[in-house]
C-alpha cells in the first residue's frame, strides 16, 4: 500500500511519539548505553569484558615458543594477531635483535620487568658496489662480511637531483655472495655516486599502521657504543608511524645511538612511568603531526633532549616527568600549539630548561602553550644558563607558578627570557632564586 509524503511524515512522528523508556534510541541526548554487550562481527566500539583472553608465552625455555631472538617474539605477536589480539607475554631472559619486531594491532607486548631485556645487536656497514635503481628490490654490497639473511637494514644515500639524503628501512630476504634480495623495492634511487650505504640499523620494536597496542613492563637496550647513528625519524628503542591508541607503560629504553621512544604522525599515544636515558637523540620524541600525546610520570634521564615537541604537536600533556641531566629538558617548537607541561621537575640541563625554539616567522612559531607548576634546578652553563626560554614570534605563552632555582653561584644565569619578537607572554606566580637576572624581557618598551 503507497502512502502521501505526509501521511509517511505522520507515520514516523507517530512512531517516535509512541517510543518512551531509556531504551529508545529517540529519546533523551544520548543513544542508549550498552548494558549486555555481545561479540558481534566488525564491532570493534563494544567488546564483553572477557575473563580470559589468549595469551602466548616467549622464552629461553619452557615456553609456548622458545627462543632467544626477535623471531621468536614475531612469531608470537603474528599469530596473536591472526587471531583478533590479545597478549604476548616475554618470560626471563635475554632477546638478541638482529631486525625489529613489527608490532600488529590489538597486540599487548608484555615482559617481565628487568628480567626481560631486548638487546640490539652490534651494527655492520658498508657501502654499494653497483647501482640500484628506484624500481630494483635487491642492492650489491662491497663487504657482505657480518651481514645475514632475515636482518634489518638501513639504506642512505645522496638524492642525486636535490643533494639531499634519501632514507629506506628493508629486511634482507635472500642472498647470493654479495648480492642480496630485499623485502620490498628500493622506490629511491641508490647509486655509488652518492656514497650509497647500508648498515644494520633498526628500531626495536616498530608499527607502522597499526592502533591498539600496549608495550609494557620489559627493557630494551640499544647498545649505543656497537651502532652506528640513526636520528628519530626513522628509528629508536620504539618508532611508530602513522599509529592510533598505543600505550606504552613500565618500559626501559636506554642507549640507544638516536632517540629512546619516537612516534610520528601517532595519534593518543600515552607514555607513562618509564624510563629513557643515555640515548644520543631523544629521550621521548611526539613527531610531527601528533594529536594528543599524554606523557605522565617518565624519568628522563642523559639524553641530548629530554622531550621534543617536532612539528604540529597539539593538545599533548607532559606531567609529573623527571628531566635530568640532559641538553635540554624540554623542547617546543614548529606549530606546537595548545600544550601543557606542568608539574615536571627539569634539573641538571646542560643548556635550558624548557626552550621554545625560533622558528621561521609567526605562522611556525608554537603558540598558546602553557607551564605550570614545575620545578626548574640548576639548569644550562654556569656563564649562560637559562631556566625557559621563549624565543621567536611565539605568543600567549603562561608561565605560571613554577619554582625555579640554582644553588650554583649566580654568574650570569637568567629564570626565564622573553625573545624581542615574543607576543602575549603571561609570567605570574613564579618562585625565582639564585639567578643574577630573574627575568629577562627583550621586548621593546
Amino acid at each position: 500500500m503507497s502512502h502521501s509524503r505526509r501521511s509517511f511524515l505522520g507515520i514516523a512522528v507517530g512512531g517516535v511519539a509512541l517510543c518512551g523508556g531509556a531504551h529508545c534510541a529517540g529519546a533523551g541526548d544520548e543513544p542508549p548505553r550498552v548494558v549486555e554487550p555481545r561479540a558481534t562481527s566488525g564491532d570493534e566500539a563494544v567488546e564483553p569484558a572477557w575473563t580470559e583472553r589468549l595469551t602466548i608465552t616467549v622464552g629461553n625455555r619452557d615456553a609456548d615458543l622458545c627462543g632467544n631472538s626477535e623471531r621468536a617474539i614475531q612469531a608470537a605477536v603474528d599469530y596473536v594477531a591472526r587471531l583478533g589480539g590479545g597478549t604476548v607475554r616475554l618470560l626471563p631472559g635475554t632477546y638478541k635483535f638482529r631486525n625489529a619486531v613489527y608490532l600488529r594491532s590489538r597486540v599487548r607486548l608484555l615482559g617481565s620487568g628487568d628480567e626481560s631485556v631486548c638487546i640490539k645487536e652490534p651494527s655492520r656497514k658498508t657501502r654499494l658496489a653497483l647501482d640500484s635503481d628506484w624500481y630494483d628490490q635487491e642492492v650489491t654490497l662491497q663487504n657482505a662480511d657480518g651481514f645475514q639473511v632475515g636482518d634489518g637494514v638501513c639504506l642512505r644515500t645522496r638524492n642525486p637531483h636535490n643533494g639531499g639524503q634519501d632514507v629506506v628501512k628493508r629486511t634482507l630476504v635472500a642472498r647470493s655472495g654479495h648480492r642480496f634480495k630485499l623485502d620490498r623495492a628500493l622506490r629511491n634511487n641508490f647509486w655509488t655516486q652518492g656514497e650509497s650505504t647500508i648498515a644494520t640499523l633498526f628500531p626495536l620494536l616498530s608499527g607502522d599502521e597499526i592502533a591498539d597496542v600496549v608495550i609494557e613492563n620489559l627493557v630494551l637496550e640499544g647498545n649505543r657504543d656497537q651502532n652506528e647513528n640513526l636520528d628519530g625519524n626513522y628509528a629508536g628503542c620504539i618508532f611508530l608511524q602513522d599509529c592510533n591508541r598505543i600505550k606504552m607503560r613500565s618500559v626501559t629504553a636506554r642507549n640507544y645511538n638516536g632517540d629512546g621512544f619516537s612516534w610520528q604522525i601517532c595519534h593518543d599515544v600515552v607514555v607513562e612511568d618509564c624510563h629513557s636515558h643515555g640515548h644520543a637523540g631523544l629521550g621521548l620524541h611526539p613527531g610531527s603531526g601528533s594529536q594528543r600525546p599524554v606523557m605522565r610520570n617518565n624519568r628522563l634521564r642523559d639524553n641530548n633532549i629530554g622531550i621534543f615537541f617536532c612539528w604540529g604537536v597539539k593538545y599533548g600533556l607532559a606531567e609529573g616527568n623527571l628531566l635530568e641531566g640532559n641538553k635540554c629538558g624540554i623542547s617546543v617548537g614548529h606549530r606546537d600549539t595548545d600544550n601543557r607541561i606542568a608539574q615536571n621537575i627539569v634539573r641538571n640541563s646542560t643548556d635550558v630548561g624548557i626552550l621554545f625554539r625560533p622558528e621561521r616567522g609567526k605562522a611556525f612559531a608554537p603558540h598558546r602553550n602553557r607551564v605550570e607548576a614545575n620545578t626548574l634546578e640548576n639548569n644550562g652553563a654556569q656563564q649562560s644558563g637559562i631556566a625557559v626560554d621563549i624565543q621567536g614570534e611565539t605568543e600567549e605563552i603562561s608561565v605560571v607558578r613554577n619554582t625555579i632555582r640554582d644553588d650554583r653561584p649566580a654568574e650570569q644565569r637568567i629564570g626565564i627570557r622573553v625573545g624581542p619578537d615574543t607576543r602575549g607572554i603571561q609570567i605570574a606566580e613564579n618562585s625565582i632564586r639564585g639567578m643574577m637576572f630573574e627575568i629577562q624581557d627583550q621586548r621593546p618598551r
